[in-house]
């Protein structure tokens, strides 16, 4: 059994969406990070960054005690190594899907984070930061729709990219984007989209998260985090 520490956000849907394609079996341990639970000492042993996603696999390959991963890059690395599924073991075909996964961790999940918190959330509205987020953004769409012209996934096949990068593109007009003006994006959007175990993957969860937005408090535990002792 794998204990998912996990927030319907982009990056819990990472997780949600591996699970359920693979069918290993899991439960959800909720963090609500509106709450400052990912504070919590128990919690900070598993993820010392303070941030969901996180997952303990209580039945590891080749039994022992559990293991216990933070980031969701290396989550989805982890269960792709686990199950040997949407994670190829060629070097070549491997090298693609890494490259995927890190310009999304590196790029696309940043990016599109700060132009949701500049256009949604800040206190105050911002010319400059909603500007240069909503156009980064937006260029990082047209490099995915340039990449997605002659294939149907990232990688070629399915992969731990596409699910990576799929959930930040779920809210993109948030972002200020308009998936009309990216043909071959929106297209692998429709195609992912339309998969079952993602169906099932995105309402995980949807019961935890509000309808009425974040209000004051969870904003302070959200975004004013400073080193903690």
């Amino acid at each position: 059994m794998i204990d998912l520490y996990y927030w319907p956000t982009p990056n819990g849907w990472k997780i949600t969406i591996m699970l359920e394609e693979t069918g290993l079996p899991y439960r959800i341990r909720p963090v609500n990070i509106g709450r400052g639970e990912q504070f919590k000492p128990d919690f900070l042993a598993i993820s010392p960054n303070n941030r969901m996603p996180a997952i303990v696999d209580h039945d590891p390959p080749g039994g022992g005690d559990a293991v216990s991963v933070f980031e969701s890059g290396a989550i989805l690395q982890y269960l792709g190594n686990r199950t040997g599924q949407f994670y190829p073991a060629g070097l070549r075909a491997r090298v693609e899907v890494e490259q995927w996964l890190f310009w999304q961790m590196g790029g696309l999940g940043p990016m599109a984070g700060q132009a949701h918190h500049f256009r949604n959330y800040a206190p105050e509205k911002i010319p400059y930061g909603i500007e240069r987020y909503t156009n980064e953004v937006n260029r990082l769409y047209g490099v995915m729709d340039t990449r997605l012209a002659d294939r149907p996934y990232l990688a070629g096949d399915y992969s731990i990219a596409d699910m990576a990068c799929f959930p930040w593109i779920v809210p993109h007009r948030n972002q200020g984007q308009d998936l009309d003006e990216f043909p071959n994006l929106k297209r692998w959007f429709e195609l992912v989209e339309g998969r079952d175990a993602v169906r099932r993957a995105l309402a995980v969860g949807a019961e935890l998260k509000t309808t009425t937005g974040l209000d004051e408090e969870a904003k302070k535990v959200l975004f004013g985090q400073r080193a903690r002792a």
